[in-house]
């Protein structure tokens, strides 16, 4: 009996206009924003291999190895699948320098590369906001007269006159519905994928193929959540007309006013002060540490005074409050000061000085800021972090935000996602500076002079970076899919319970 009641109610659904009209909805839409999407991810493309030949080469042409403001710069690559849905691969920095005397962060990266602000505007809306709103959409108009519109025409009592269980009958409108939904999807889909495959800009590997194919568990299970609280508006009245405009107004509320007002807000930005305060005191007393530590050497080195530039060049300060509050600017300057081609002769024997004063102060600088590291690590996670990570589970009291979060975590755009590359950017300043201590070139002269040999960047480590392999996905999105899948078993258990209990 199950199997002729879905070949009933698939035959209904598949001969009415609102499956012909979400199959072409989906295709003209999906299939027009992936051809946008691509042009965009060319675009960002090109500016990111514009942005690391650039720094390759002003980095080729540095004549000492003093890192200072225009060392070595790491840029971010765009991620192929954030045509699936963008997260934060756009709004997030995507440039950091490398240099001794900080960690690299995300919330020190700048942007780069060009703004245009109509394909900014058309390329913010990816395949997955399509599915978001216009699927979810879909699924409550195929679900608000399941039960309601039977009751209208009277089919149903008649077809309970029979020996057919509530169950049975709940059971094959839930397939047949989803079946016709998940028609549109596939297909539109398919399209996008074979736009994909033929740009030569993209490349997919089988571990983005399965990530592609997380994003389709996401769909259907987000579908299934939307179908059945457009199930249960219908359970629950018994006009169309009423089941409809509930049904509208949930949508509504659930996908665009609840997101939107949870954005608007709650603020990431507002860092808890004292948690702040208590981190800055700890980082102040450690910096103030380094420059006690630096100041004895200078008073025991056998130059008179203490001038860390050795007379070789005009001293200026270095203090703590003026290296903590603006160390990037200190070390600009620093780096431009001792950069020149040649020195006056009579300056020639303080020259030793500096190299010594060097081979001492980058090592110190280094181990600072790699304690000073492990402090304000722990403090972002406990204010930025944190608060973004509120964010996303008030969120998630929409099936909306679940399945934004789960497709993020598909496609590696949320934030675990892009700092990755930050950990990996950390791990690789880790890589040059020993390369650097390797090489002697702390305690060098073309550290800060180029008169007698020029630096040799040419066996400078590269840096690579790839995403996390899709088991890690897997485990960042699974969790979101599963909460997605158990609140359609919630609802379905609802919707047969109330179904079984009501009269016809």
């Amino acid at each position: 009996m199950l199997p002729t009641l879905i070949r009933r109610e698939l035959l209904d659904n598949l001969m009415t206009f609102r499956f012909a009209a979400a199959l072409f909805i989906m295709l003209l839409l999906v299939v027009a924003n992936t051809a946008v999407l691509i042009k965009d991810y060319e675009r960002r493309l090109a500016d990111y291999n514009t942005a690391v030949k650039k720094h390759q080469q002003k980095l080729q042409e540095r004549d000492i190895y003093s890192p200072g403001f225009a060392g070595v710069v790491l840029v971010r690559p765009p991620n192929p699948l954030s045509i699936f849905n963008v997260g934060l691969d756009k709004r997030l920095g995507s440039e950091i320098g490398i240099r001794p005397s900080g960690a690299p962060t995300l919330w020190e990266a700048r942007m780069h590369g060009s703004a245009n602000p109509l394909l900014n505007l058309l390329s913010s809306i990816a395949l997955g906001f399509i599915f978001e709103v216009v699927l979810s959409l879909m699924a409550l108009i195929f679900a608000y007269d399941a039960l309601a519109g039977e009751r209208e025409r009277g089919t149903l009592r008649l077809v309970l006159t029979n020996a057919i269980s509530r169950g049975h009958i709940l059971l094959a409108k839930y397939i047949s519905a989803m079946t016709c939904l998940l028609v549109p999807l596939i297909i539109s889909l398919l399209f996008a994928l074979i736009l994909l495959t033929n740009s030569a800009a993209i490349s997919l590997s089988a571990d983005d193929f399965l990530r592609i194919g997380g994003i389709v568990l996401a769909s259907i299970a987000y579908l299934s959540v939307f179908y059945l609280i457009g199930f249960l508006i219908s359970a629950i009245t018994h006009r169309t007309s009423t089941a409809l405009m509930l049904a509208m107004f949930v949508w509504g509320f659930l996908v665009l006013v609840y997101p939107n007002m949870i954005l608007a807000t709650i603020k990431t930005s507002d860092v808890p002060q004292e948690r702040a305060v208590s981190a800055l005191n700890q980082m102040k007393q450690i910096w103030e540490q380094f420059d006690r530590e630096r100041n004895r050497f200078l008073a025991a080195d056998a130059f008179p005074g203490e001038d860390q530039l050795f007379n070789i060049k005009e001293p200026w300060g270095f203090g703590y409050d003026e290296y903590y509050e603006n160390a990037l600017t200190l070390f600009a300057e620093y780096d431009r000061q001792l950069n020149f081609q040649g020195i006056d002769e009579k300056y020639q024997p303080n020259v030793p000085h500096l190299q010594n004063y060097h081979r001492f102060l980058i090592p110190l600088t280094i181990r600072t800021a790699d304690r000073v590291w492990l402090i304000r690590k722990e403090a972002l996670v406990d204010t930025l972090v944190r608060q973004a990570n509120f964010k996303r589970t008030l969120l998630k009291l929409s099936p909306a935000g679940i399945y934004d979060a789960a497709t993020q975590a598909w496609t590696g755009t949320d934030l675990s996602g892009i700092r990755d590359f930050f950990d990996a950017a950390r791990q690789y300043r880790k890589t040059v500076m020993t390369w650097f201590d390797d090489k002697d070139a702390f305690a060098a002269r073309e550290w800060f002079l180029s008169d007698k040999r020029e630096a040799d960047w040419s066996t400078l480590p590269l840096f690579s970076f790839e995403r996390r392999s899709v088991e890690i996905n897997a485990k960042r999105a699974l969790p979101d899919v599963l909460l997605l899948l158990m609140t359609s078993l919630v609802l379905f258990m609802g919707i047969f319970l109330l179904f079984v209990r009501s009269e016809v």
